[in-house]
């Protein structure tokens, strides 16, 4: 009886809502790993020279662009699910619902991948679309984290999809690095500070 009343209790606790203090504090700690990772992802991609962004490893794996692509449509489609309409300039009115809109999205996402390929306009739109997920996130109250949206056909909250908008984004930006050194640019932050620095 015991064990029971302690293992409902901390499942009753794992679902509590958070408080305004601790939704707070979840904002700013979640704020800050984001612009973490994007200030990196994004100096990763500044610093691979552009006649670099269509190498890839090796066929039937992304090219340089690829990744970085693959992490702004990434991003967009995320936010998209969470529901911040993802960007008609790059996918159209994208009227559909549920699947079908999911799919639809899914389709241009991989389309992007594959013609968007100058450095310019690949860093733009990855700049673009951490900005998107910052802006979702800022704008988030309790309600907006707490509220459960399909995640490709698994129930889940909106703040389990910013979560892994974070672990994406990472998970991506370490095939970079990887890409990177292989091609023989360090990344910008574990570069030996210039004297006098």
């Amino acid at each position: 009886m015991l064990r029971r009343l302690t293992i409902g209790l901390g499942l009753t606790i794992m679902t509590w809502p958070l408080g305004a203090q601790d939704l707070a504090t979840f904002k700013s700690e979640y704020l800050a790993e984001l612009e973490y990772t994007s200030r990196n992802v994004i100096a990763m991609a500044q610093a691979m020279p552009a006649e670099k962004y269509g190498w890839r490893p090796g066929a039937g794996v992304r090219s340089v662009s690829e990744v970085y692509m693959h992490i702004a449509t990434g991003n967009f489609i995320l936010v998209d699910i969470i529901g911040q309409k993802a960007p008609e300039d790059l996918y159209g009115k994208a009227e559909a619902s549920g699947r079908e809109r999911l799919m639809a999205l899914l389709k241009r996402n991989a389309e992007l991948e594959k013609t968007v390929t100058e450095k310019q306009r690949v860093v733009a739109l990855l700049e673009r679309s951490l900005a998107a997920a910052r802006e979702a996130f800022e704008k988030a109250g309790a309600a907006d984290l707490d509220k459960h949206v399909n995640f490709f056909g698994r129930d889940k909250t909106a703040r389990a999809v910013y979560l892994r908008i974070l672990a994406h984004v990472n998970e991506h930006m370490g095939q970079s690095v990887a890409y990177a050194r292989v091609n023989g640019i360090v990344p910008p932050w574990s570069r030996p500070a210039a004297k006098g620095e």
